[in-house]
């Protein structure tokens, strides 16, 4: 952790342009919201890190040699970490309410104080491993099902962002240089996704479904299947091309891809292995139709699995994401909370040493909110929660973790709803023809 700190102020140091006050850690020359996000970020990820490396093999039995530590059964390490990390986010999520401008006193904390915040941060971690048992696994698997539920469909905005952000700038360059190159790349890179979700679907009806069985999976692939064919159609219809000409089929191909893998990632967590057959047993052709044997061993887990690895690497793309956007998509922008200050700018300045540097003023208005910044961590350290413990339940009587079929349904139903806000981005400017969606 103290490692970690000392990464975070060399961060900080890198891209504010010079060395953040010792005290406080803000960038002495600017007001850097980019800075401020990147460092939240790079925290979330660092207790990403630290619960990874406490569910490895043998670091429970080293964890239980400390006196009082996770004291009255089962212990599962990730909870704890997951559950310091939401409490710390959320804190600064409601201290941060209704934060307009950098005059807000509150906004000299949010960026800055770095110090203090990871010694707040290091504090509720540790005592968050101190805390009895009791219910609390149960309790905090249903915060994590319904944080995690929400972060989903957070993650499906920033891509329909990132989709938006990148067909504008490929469409702009085709249009200053040379054409051929830029619209072959997006018809390459739509017929890309396209293809990969198109073979998604035939593998999920080779091994995810039987004939006569398995009839969940049957509909949430047909119905997933049918409802990205609508929203790719809706796409390219000449209304709403008039109305949102910088849609197209490149944002509908990868919100394709996206579901296909959610829909994956819901059908691998059915308790029924007949259904849920093993990736092992995929590549070995090794039948898997017996039922799981519940894990033996209080708190051992098995979550580095292949959905668990890709959903890893989209949680890091969007947080990544998230910390760096800068959005002309105003539906995105008030559904995300950014760009609330219409007074903000980015402005460059000229130091004393000679270089001039970017600063970004938000002495008028904020370029983002700050509590919903900090709510979409909070949310965040959830989904990492049940990520890297494979959405399995406490299981308090088996002192085990056991596949729910409620998992299933969370990540299939928040497929549903982002794709009804993809179709709603798209039909919204034609419904609503009197309002400014440029």
């Amino acid at each position: 952790m103290c490692l970690g700190l000392c990464v975070g102020v060399a961060l900080a140091s890198c891209l504010c342009g010079s060395a953040p006050c010792l005290l406080c850690g803000c960038c002495p020359s600017s007001n850097n919201s980019t800075v401020t996000r990147l460092v939240f970020s790079f925290f979330l990820l660092l207790g990403t890190l630290v619960s990874i490396i406490m569910i490895l093999p043998g670091m429970e039995t080293q964890l239980r040699k400390i006196p009082g530590f996770c004291q009255g059964g089962s212990t599962i390490p990730v909870y704890r970490m997951c559950f310091a990390m939401a409490c710390f986010f959320f804190l600064f999520s409601a201290i941060m309410i209704r934060v307009r401008t950098s005059k807000d006193p509150r906004a000299v904390f949010q960026n800055g104080f770095w110090f203090f915040k990871f010694l707040i941060l290091v504090g509720i971690t540790v005592g968050a491993f101190f805390i009895p048992d009791g219910t609390f696994h149960n309790v905090w698997f249903y915060f994590g099902i319904v944080g995690s539920f929400m972060f989903i469909l957070i993650q499906l905005i920033l891509l329909i962002d990132f989709a938006h952000s990148w067909n504008e700038v490929w469409v702009r360059n085709a249009e200053e240089g040379n054409s051929k190159c830029w619209y072959f790349g997006l018809l390459f890179f739509t017929i890309l996704h396209y293809a990969l979700a198109f073979a998604a679907v035939v593998l999920f009806y080779l091994y995810y479904t039987k004939p006569d069985a398995c009839a969940e999976h049957k509909v949430f692939i047909s119905l997933n299947l049918i409802f990205c064919v609508i929203i790719s159609v809706v796409s390219i219809l000449p209304k709403i091309q008039d109305a949102s000409p910088q849609s197209g089929l490149l944002q509908s191909s990868l919100i394709t891809l996206y579901t296909m893998y959610v829909t994956w990632s819901a059908m691998t967590n059915n308790p029924n292995r007949e259904c849920n057959p093993s990736l092992l047993s995929l590549v070995s052709n090794i039948s898997s139709s017996s039922q799981p044997t519940p894990t033996t061993t209080p708190g051992t887990v098995q979550w580095w699995d292949a959905q668990g690895i890709v959903g890893l690497v989209i949680f890091l793309f969007c947080t990544l994401y998230a910390s760096i956007r800068s959005s002309s998509n105003a539906q995105v922008n008030r559904l995300m909370q950014t760009e609330e200050g219409k007074g903000s700018q980015v402005e460059s300045k000229m130091e004393e040493d000679g270089l001039r540097r970017v600063v970004d003023n938000e002495e008028d208005g904020v370029t983002y909110s700050y509590s919903f910044f900090h709510f979409h961590l909070f949310l965040a350290s959830l989904y990492i929660m049940m990520t890297l413990t494979n959405w399995y339940k406490p299981d308090t009587t088996t002192q085990a973790m056991a596949s729910t079929m409620p998992a299933v349904w969370v990540k299939i139903c928040s497929s549903w709803l982002g794709l009804a806000l993809y179709l709603w981005t798209l039909i919204a400017p034609v419904l609503l023809s009197n309002r400014d969606f440029s």
